[in-house]
């Protein structure tokens, strides 16, 4: 019994010990890799708001990527520079070569990781484009099944246009646009709000015909799954009303239908006694 007590003990320590060796070996690895990969010697000699090593644009792309950016710096004072990269990445050496301060932005694709896009922003920025319009930036545009469809140059030229958009308009909260799939889960929260408030609605009393009070009590819960979750992305996003009547529709036959389900569910026995 001891022995095979002592030997499990052996057996823990030997696998703790190789976890431990084995994280601090990749630690490691990575932090050689991100100095040896640091080289301000990538950077062309010439002043350009693009830096394209990992030639994701092509000729024209580019050159029309460049006459863009240096116009609406000019326009709006804001500073939009374009990183890409692969194997090899300048670092920290942007900074100084693009003097990068409070007003700018530095955008970076990079297709090594699951999400291609990254951004480098300066605090004055955050005052128009929020933290969580970044992140759905990035999720939206820099995602694996986005750039599968459209390229990974269209995830960077899109992305840059949409900043400049937000910018020249004021600021946004969040990324215009609506997607077909971030639509579809807007009318699916909308369709389940209905379907609970129809629930809800449902006749407890002799008499009763809508039991108001019911919907009234799970009314946040319908009402943050329709209004929040339903109606609220699709109105911050995009001027069409057609997405917002769907949603409406959506709930108002999830309503019906669970308002109604006892007379679907009711066996035509019952109805003859």
């Amino acid at each position: 019994m001891q022995h095979c007590f002592w030997q499990r003990i052996f057996q823990q320590t030997f696998k703790l010990v190789t976890v431990i060796f084995i994280a601090t070996l990749v630690w490691i690895t990575q932090s050689e890799g991100a100095y040896a990969y640091d080289n301000p010697e990538l950077l062309p000699d010439n002043p350009t708001p693009v830096v394209d090593l990992a030639k994701t644009l092509n000729s024209v792309q580019e050159n029309n990527l460049v006459q863009e950016l240096e116009k609406f710096e000019a326009d709006t004072g804001w500073k939009l520079r374009v990183l890409t990269q692969y194997d090899r990445t300048p670092g920290r050496a942007v900074i100084n070569f693009w003097g990068l301060d409070d007003r700018s932005i530095l955008f970076v694709s990079d297709a090594r990781g699951g999400n291609i896009l990254s951004f480098s922003v300066g605090d004055a920025v955050y005052e128009l484009l929020p933290r969580t319009f970044w992140i759905e930036l990035q999720t939206r545009f820099g995602n694996l099944y986005f750039v599968r469809e459209e390229g990974e140059d269209q995830a960077v030229l899109t992305a840059v246009r949409t900043v400049e958009n937000c910018l020249s308009q004021g600021g946004c909260n969040v990324v215009p646009g609506l997607p077909r799939e971030q639509w579809i889960l807007t009318l699916i929260s909308s369709v389940i709000g209905g379907v609970i408030c129809g629930f809800a609605a449902q006749p407890r009393k002799e008499g009763q015909v809508f039991a108001w009070q019911w919907a009234l009590i799970f009314s946040p819960l319908w009402g943050i799954l329709f209004v929040a979750f339903g109606i609220g992305p699709v109105v911050t996003r995009t001027n069409d009303w057609l997405p917002v009547v769907r949603n409406v529709s959506g709930f108002l036959i999830g309503v019906l239908v669970a308002y109604l389900s006892p007379i679907f569910n009711q066996s035509p026995g019952a109805e003859n006694n």
